[in-house]
Parts: structure tokens; C-alpha cells; sequence
């Protein structure tokens, strides 16, 4: 990115230099003294058409730091006003250009307020326009590529962290077995932490390449139309080990016979995760609720608990990756961290949504909401009562 507009700015300075210097050639000769002021506050035939195109934010000043000329990119992201350059630091820098001639390039934040950002990060480069103190200024906003940028070092951060945990346990659980080959109590109880890290890893790693699969929050290429009925069901299927484990009913309920447009297998993901999540963070011997209802021309499909619910500070976050609102009870449960991020995503990829509402100490209630088939909720019959899953 920074080597393309670097090019794109040597590009148009270059550009602009050759008709400068075609019109120098071409105009007219003048008196001594005279004409000078009017070459000096005009920019030279056709440079303004060349800046009218540019993509990036582009300023020309003449000798008196005085705007002559602004693209519409570098007025709405506030660096000029009326005829005067608002960013001091490119003030600056077009005052050394001008004083020795010499071509500028640097990386500059600016209060530009565009987007509700309170900073923008520009790429900058400055030249000489002309022999009468003109100077033109190219910034490229590059906020977007550093927040990228930024996020991306995070991910990869998170996820070697993430996966040095399970790796380094099973290296020292595997130590530990060949040390305690003689005692095939401890062997059969590490063996059994063995399984227990290797499916963490195993989980891990699945999710990475859902969420790598996703994350561009692109469209569904071929959509098809997906029965919620059977993919709430197959999610349930899923689970069902788990919530035998802690003895916790799994309830359907709400709509029957609802379809969308979507992709059948990351719908079930979704859900699987929802449901899972439900269940790691309920009591033994409480129930998760799983329903679905048309809401216009959408479906509505929410996964209910009894558990422990989630803090107000922290619902914003939680679609986050890697975010846990207890760090010490995910890892102790098996979590990866992406479930309710993929979730996110697929909601998006479905051009949905996915909300939260949750009390501490009243569970938490988390509602999927998804384009119809057809544009509206088909269903029937109308509704069904609750009830349990075989």
C-alpha cells in the first residue's frame, strides 16, 4: 500500500511538472513585472483536471501558505478550510519544501474527525510545483490499513498464545507418561489429559479455519434454502453429550417449518456454538431453551439459559476473538475464544445480525436474526409448544 502510493505520488508530481513546463513553454511572453502575480496565484493549465481525479487528498499551496487548489477528499477530511491548510504539521512541511526544493515524504496523524475516527494517519508526500512557491501536498488516509494491520498482529498474537497452552501440555503430558510407564494408574490418568488437550487443540484449530473461512464478512456465494427445524436439530445432536454430562435438558420450541436463505453448514455452527456456550456457562440440572419465530421479513432464532449471565461492561465485547469474560473458566471448559466471534461472522455472511441480552445471575439469552426465504417468514402450522429433545 505505502509502495503504491508512493509511486502514485511520484507519478502525479511528475505529471504535473512536465505541464508546468509545457506552459511555461507555451505561454506567451511578458514584460518584466508584469503578469507575475497572475502566474503565481493561478495553478498552470490542466493541472487542476489531473488533481480532479485523484483518489487521494490533494493540496496545492501557492507562496503564501494560501489554498489555491483542494480536492473534495482533503475538504471532508477536514485538512482544509475556505483557503487555509488546517493541518499544521503539513504546513510545515510544505514551508521546507518550498524553502530548499526538496521532495517530502512522512507519516502524519491528523484530527480530521472523519467517520467519528479522532485521528486519521495519512501517508504524505510534498513537492515543488513551480518557480512561484506553489506547492503540492498528496495524503492518502491509511487508518483503515493500520487498524488491519494492528488487528491482524493481535490475531496472530492470540493465536500463539492459544496454541501454545494445549501444545505445552501435551509435550510435558507425554513426559510425564514416560517417566510413569511403571504405573499404569498414573499412565491411564494422564493418558486421559492427554485426550483432553489433544481435543482442545483439535477444537482450536477447527475454529481458525471456520473463522479464516468467514471473517471477510463476504456474501454466501450460492445460497440455498436451509429448514431451521433440521438445523437446530443436527446442532442438538451435537451437544447432546455435553449436556448429558451436566445433566441439562435441551428444549425446541417457538415456529415450526421455517426456511432461510443460507448455507446449511454454517448455520449449524452457529448454532452448535450458541448452544454449546449455553451450556458450559449454565448450573447442572437447569434446561437451554432453543426457539425460532418469523419477525417480518426475517427469522428470529434464540438460544436461552438459566446460567450465570454476563456483565454489562462486557457485552459488547463478547463477539470479540478471544475475548472471555472469565479466562480461567473458558480454558478450564475447553473454550477456544472464537466461538461467539464465528457466530458474528456467520450471522454477517447471511447479511444478519446476532444480539445479546443477559442478566448476572439470570442466564443470558442470545438471538440470531436471519433473512427469510422468499423475502418473508414461511412457517407452519402457526406455532407448537415447547418440548423436550429426544
Amino acid at each position: 500500500m505505502a509502495m503504491s502510493f508512493a509511486a502514485l505520488a511520484g507519478f502525479v508530481v511528475g505529471a504535473l511538472a512536465v505541464l508546468f513546463y509545457r506552459n511555461q513553454i507555451e505561454a506567451p511572453s511578458t514584460k518584466p513585472g508584469e503578469g507575475a502575480e497572475t502566474e503565481a496565484g493561478a495553478l498552470p493549465q490542466g493541472i487542476a483536471s489531473v488533481l480532479a481525479v485523484l483518489p487521494s487528498s490533494a493540496v496545492v499551496l501557492d507562496a503564501q501558505d494560501h489554498v489555491l487548489r483542494a480536492s473534495s477528499a482533503a475538504r471532508a477530511f477536514g485538512l482544509v478550510k475556505g483557503d487555509r491548510l488546517m493541518a499544521a504539521e503539513l504546513l510545515a512541511l510544505a514551508r521546507q519544501v518550498r524553502r530548499d526544493g526538496e521532495i517530502r515524504e512522512t507519516e502524519v496523524d491528523v484530527a480530521a474527525h472523519k467517520f467519528g475516527h479522532e485521528n486519521t494517519n495519512f501517508a504524505v508526500r510534498v513537492a515543488p510545483l513551480s518557480s512561484y512557491g506553489q506547492v503540492l501536498v498528496l495524503a492518502e488516509d491509511q487508518t483503515e490499513r493500520r487498524r488491519v494491520e494492528a488487528v491482524r498482529r493481535d490475531f496472530v498474537a492470540n493465536v500463539s498464545h492459544e496454541l501454545k497452552t494445549p501444545v505445552g501440555a501435551l509435550s510435558l503430558l507425554a513426559e510425564t507418561v514416560q517417566d510413569a510407564a511403571d504405573d499404569p494408574e498414573a499412565v491411564t490418568r494422564f493418558a486421559g489429559r492427554m485426550q483432553h488437550e489433544a481435543a482442545r487443540l483439535t477444537y482450536l484449530v477447527q475454529d481458525l479455519i471456520t473463522l479464516s473461512r468467514i471473517q471477510g464478512a463476504e456474501a454466501i456465494p450460492t445460497p440455498e434454502q436451509v429448514s431451521i427445524d433440521e438445523a437446530v436439530q443436527v446442532a442438538i445432536d451435537y451437544c447432546k453429550t455435553r449436556a448429558g454430562a451436566k445433566d441439562i435438558t435441551l428444549v425446541t420450541g417457538g415456529t415450526e417449518g421455517l426456511r432461510i436463505w443460507g448455507d446449511d453448514d454454517l448455520l449449524i455452527t452457529a448454532l452448535r456454538n450458541l448452544i454449546d456456550n449455553a451450556i458450559v456457562y449454565s448450573p447442572e440440572h437447569t434446561r437451554v431453551v432453543i426457539s425460532a419465530r418469523p419477525a417480518g421479513g426475517s427469522v428470529e432464532v434464540s438460544v436461552s439459559d438459566q446460567g450465570i449471565g454476563i456483565p454489562e461492561e462486557s457485552q459488547e465485547r463478547i463477539f470479540e476473538r478471544f475475548f472471555r469474560v472469565d479466562a480461567a473458566r473458558s480454558r478450564a471448559t475447553g473454550g477456544t475464544g472464537l466461538g461467539l466471534a464465528i457466530v458474528k461472522h456467520v450471522a454477517a455472511a447471511h447479511a444478519g445480525d446476532v444480539t445479546v441480552w443477559s442478566k448476572e445471575g439470570s442466564g443470558s439469552t442470545f438471538t440470531l436474526r436471519l433473512p427469510a426465504f422468499g423475502g418473508k417468514a414461511l412457517a407452519a402450522p402457526p406455532s407448537i409448544p415447547l418440548e423436550v429433545a429426544p
